[in-house]
């Protein structure tokens, strides 16, 4: 077993071990969307040339819904639009991807109406359109059509939200998406061994609460 499924499978299990905690007499449940900024970059090997001053910026968002049963912890699942990809530095080529990604992530927090969170945890993905700018005649190896449109990876990130207690739960969170599989062939005789992209994204979102527990506040 690769040390990246051990990798997916830890974060898995880190989930369900933060939800073992004691339940709430009420459960929490709230749904909504958020939005934000994205810039992407690719982690290469062999290394192909971009910068983290200059990466590739774009948008990402989608539909959020949170369900809670115990203190501190809930289960957070999204439906996701994300736009991924690279910028390289020396031809100023861009390759863009666009994906449909579910993130299943442990969402820890601390407070009441104003509160502190961590999200963690694994995310699926499948990329279905691309495009590209500043195709040479003959394109290089990373600046070909990707081979692997399914992508895995973890997602993690830190936010707070306010609770505004009649018009809903406002969120900011900034996100790392952190992939362990690449958009290329990675077998022996390939060109990479490595191409996995990388995001980190500011997002604000808004949350309608479903249930309210005034014992648990």
């Amino acid at each position: 077993m690769s040390n990246k499924l051990y990798i997916f499978l830890f974060c898995i299990f880190l989930s369900a071990v933060a939800y073992s905690q004691p339940r709430m007499d009420v459960p929490e449940m709230s749904y909504g969307f958020h939005a934000g900024a994205i810039a992407g970059m690719v982690r290469f090997d062999p290394t192909v040339k971009q910068s983290a001053k200059m990466p590739l910026m774009g948008v990402n968002g989608g539909f959020v819904f949170r369900y809670g049963n115990r203190k501190y912890t809930a289960i957070q699942l999204e439906l996701n639009y994300m736009r991924r990809g690279w910028r390289e530095t020396e031809t100023d080529y861009i390759a863009k991807l666009d994906y449909i990604e579910v993130p299943i992530l442990m969402h820890l927090y601390v407070g009441k109406e104003v509160r502190g969170f961590l999200n963690l945890g694994p995310q699926i993905g499948v990329c279905f359109a691309q495009s590209s700018m500043n195709i040479p005649d003959e394109p290089a190896e990373q600046h070909k059509p990707i081979s692997k449109i399914f992508d895995w990876g973890i997602a993690g990130g830190l936010g707070m939200q306010v609770d505004s207690k009649v018009a809903g739960i406002y969120m900011l969170e900034a996100r790392f998406n952190f992939s362990l599989g690449d958009l290329y062939s990675n077998h022996v005789g390939d060109f990479f061994s490595t191409s996995a992209p990388m995001n980190l994204s500011l997002n604000i979102g808004w949350l309608w609460p479903n249930k309210r527990n005034n014992k648990n506040k």
